[in-house]
């Protein structure tokens, strides 16, 4: 879905529509993240692995759970690293 929203910061990557595994497309699209630009990633289950992860790399993430089978990740760089 390439529905532009609000703001051009926020960007949506939907790892339910990814073949295979979709770590490589969501470390893709952490590195062309603008310092005040968010991630939204929607997945079927909750990435608890991947929360490590974004810590190591200087990211803060807020989860949503919006369905049984459907949870939003707003990732962000984080402030003052």
């Amino acid at each position: 879905m390439a529905s532009e929203g609000s703001t051009d910061a926020t960007r949506t990557l939907d790892a339910r529509e990814i073949e295979g595994e979709p770590f490589g497309d969501i470390v893709a699209a952490l590195q062309e993240l603008p310092e005040d630009g968010t991630l939204e990633l929607v997945n079927n289950f909750e990435p608890e692995p991947l929360y490590g992860v974004l810590a190591e790399r200087g990211f803060v993430h807020e989860t949503e759970q919006v369905a049984d089978d459907e949870w939003h990740v707003f990732v962000s760089h984080a402030e003052g690293e």
